[in-house]
């Protein structure tokens, strides 16, 4: 015996479930993604180190003679003979000084909480302008 229920209907997706299934999705990643970084997340982000200590670094920079001292504070700023000193002077005094002696060793005193970027940056300025003799100052 055959039943009648009517009209065979075609099967239709269900747009309404698939939009919100869609939004919700959505709405995830947008919670999930930070777009912009917060400005006191970065100071956390950071690791907090000590600088390992050396025997030989203070025997190798006692040897060393006369070398070019570069510093660099916590906050970035860097120094050249203890006065303070933008990247541009600080890359016009490195070209300056390997025209006169690209044999001048050249010393970076970071400090610990330094960001390692700007050890690199000036670590980079050094080898662009041919100055090869770098070393590190470490705690002894």
């Amino acid at each position: 015996m055959r039943v009648d229920l009517g009209q065979d209907d075609e099967p239709e997706i269900g747009l309404i479930a698939l939009i919100d299934c869609i939004f919700f999705l959505l709405m995830f990643f947008m919670v999930a993604t930070s777009f912009k970084q917060q400005v006191g997340q970065r100071e956390a982000r950071e690791l907090p180190i000590t600088l390992p200590t050396s025997d030989v670094s203070l025997k190798a920079a006692q040897a060393a003679a006369d070398p070019l001292v570069i510093g660099i504070d916590a906050r970035g700023q860097v120094y050249v003979a203890n006065a303070p000193m933008s990247v541009q002077a600080l890359h016009e005094r490195l070209r300056q000084e390997a025209q006169a002696n690209p044999k001048r060793p050249v010393r970076i005193d970071g400090d610990q909480r330094a960001s390692y970027q700007q050890v690199v940056q000036v670590l980079d300025l050094c080898a662009f302008e041919g100055l090869t003799q770098v070393s590190l100052r470490t705690r002894p």
